[in-house]
């Protein structure tokens, strides 16, 4: 009797196309239609609006020029740079001609995509170069046997501490795709402490998620939203950080039980029919022949070396305003010393480097398909037209349902607009002014939009859910079942604050 063939869940390739096609079938569906935009331009120190039918005019750099408009905005917001994007002009909103997109601007979508996204994909793969090279020299092994001696039987710690600092990066400074870089050092790690790949992901990605959805003073969503809102960002800042400890609490006793439940039955993980092929890919120092290298002062100033790169990256994105341009340049540079003060040779450090970044060449890709769904969705005019949609079905709601029913549209908006200061810039002189009809601060609607889009991004395609995944080597079902329930007690938090919000 012939055993049956177990289906499997497709690749995040499979589903990206997927959800691609999806794309493309609503540009034949849903009303093609855009709202006029305004952006500064430094250069002719002029506001720029585009109207639907893509025609350019100038207006002074006013505050009178923005209430014309009814941009309830300060003029300074423009000018010192803290709004950088074309923001949506309220009451512009027109139907165009449809734009379906076609078959050849399907298959032209993911090159496009991939060089949009140009920056992230050498990102990630100077990171895989670097990774390869300090696990050539050895420092890895060594830094694991030493730190497994040290957390035996306390490994629970390194997960809060872990999750913690992302934690706060996310809340901080928007702390999100940089964190691909950690994910194959820290399963690593994690696998050698007894946890299974879904802890890694569940640390970093949940920890970040978590950090940006509740964020305080992210300039890359709180900030921008606020500003677009026509508000400080401290507005609502109290709120947000009442929902930030306790989702931290929350989400840690939830990923801390399944660690915990992992460790000491590892058949109740759930990716174990894959344990031996994960360790294999993660774990260097499996063969029980292999002599595992003496901690030595040139390992130690090896792993100093990495280490020290994210550190520098964190400051450089938070102080000096960096992006991925320099990042990369950076983690290159390491790579180059950790080159040359290790015992590899010149030829050995180039071969693993490029092996590296073989490695995550697929991770990159991922990103490529991702970004291209967004041009699709951009290039068909829909976007707006959801928007303007939205926009129109809240007003004369009741204030409770209202904030309720916003948080709801966020997290639809956020499944076709992933980035958090594109779908700010976009939204939010749209929509903040409908708290004033219904009574209510606009720093609601700003606590909605973070709360929305951070619930889509554990889940949404679209964003770098898929690319994470790829690199602990985890299927898109598995995640889905892992996080579901989390899922639902966020929302439930979320609806829960913002009706508190709307009372006091």
């Amino acid at each position: 009797m012939k055993k049956k063939k177990r289906l499997k869940f497709p690749t995040a390739f499979t589903v990206l196309f997927i959800v691609l096609i999806i794309a493309d079938i609503l540009t034949y569906v849903i009303p093609a239609g855009n709202y006029s935009k305004l952006n500064y331009k430094k250069e002719t120190k002029k506001f720029e609006i585009t109207n639907s039918n893509g025609n350019v005019s100038t207006k002074p750099p006013t505050q009178k020029t923005l209430d014309d408009l009814n941009i309830k905005i300060e003029v300074d917001k423009f000018i010192d740079g803290s709004i950088n994007k074309p923001i949506a002009i309220p009451n512009t909103y027109k139907r165009i001609k449809q734009t379906p997109q076609k078959i050849s601007d399907i298959v032209q979508a993911p090159v496009k995509g991939t060089a949009n996204g140009i920056d992230i994909v050498l990102f990630i793969l100077v990171v895989g170069g670097l990774i390869s090279i300090v696990n050539a020299t050895g420092a890895f092994e060594s830094g694991f046997a030493s730190l497994s001696k040290v957390t035996k039987g306390k490994e629970f710690i390194l997960l809060i501490l872990v999750n913690l600092l992302i934690g706060l990066g996310g809340t901080t400074f928007g702390f999100a795709e940089e964190t691909i870089a950690l994910y194959p050092i820290l399963t690593s790690i994690f696998l050698a402490t007894g946890y299974d790949s879904m802890v890694c992901i569940a640390i970093i990605y949940v920890g970040s998620t978590i950090g940006t959805m509740f964020s305080t003073v992210n300039p890359f969503a709180t900030v921008i939203a606020s500003n677009s809102a026509g508000i400080s960002f401290t507005e609502g800042i109290g709120l947000r950080m009442v929902g930030l400890v306790i989702a931290f609490i929350i989400s840690l006793i939830y990923v801390l039980r399944y660690a915990k439940k992992v460790k000491d039955d590892p058949s109740k993980s759930l990716v174990f029919d894959q344990k031996e092929e994960i360790e294999a890919k993660f774990l260097t120092n499996n063969d029980n022949k292999k002599e595992i290298p003496q901690l030595n002062f040139k390992l130690k100033l090896i792993l100093i070396l990495f280490g020290s790169a994210f550190i520098i990256m964190v400051y450089g994105v938070v102080v000096r305003k960096w992006w991925f341009t320099e990042m990369t340049a950076l983690f290159l540079v390491i790579s180059i010393i950790v080159g040359i003060i290790s015992d590899l040779k010149e030829k050995e450090c180039v071969d693993n480097f490029l092996a590296g970044a073989g490695d995550v060449i697929g991770v990159g890709l991922i990103i490529g398909v991702a970004r291209s769904i967004n041009l699709v969705l951009e290039n068909g005019n829909i976007s707006d037209t959801l928007l303007y949609f939205f926009s129109n079905s809240v007003q004369g709601m009741n204030s409770s349902v209202f904030a309720i029913v916003m948080l709801l549209i966020f997290m639809v908006l956020g499944l076709f607009i992933p980035s958090s200061s594109g779908l700010a810039v976009l939204s939010m002189p749209i929509m903040a002014p409908l708290a004033d009809t219904v009574g209510i601060s606009r720093a609601i609607i700003v606590s909605a939009f973070q709360f929305g889009h951070g619930l889509i991004t554990f889940i949404t395609p679209t964003g770098i859910i898929l690319a994470a995944l790829s690199m602990v080597d985890i299927t898109y079902d598995r995640w889905l079942k892992f996080i579901a329930p989390l899922l639902v007690i966020m929302l439930i938090l979320s609806m829960i604050l913002l009706s508190f919000a709307v009372i006091i």
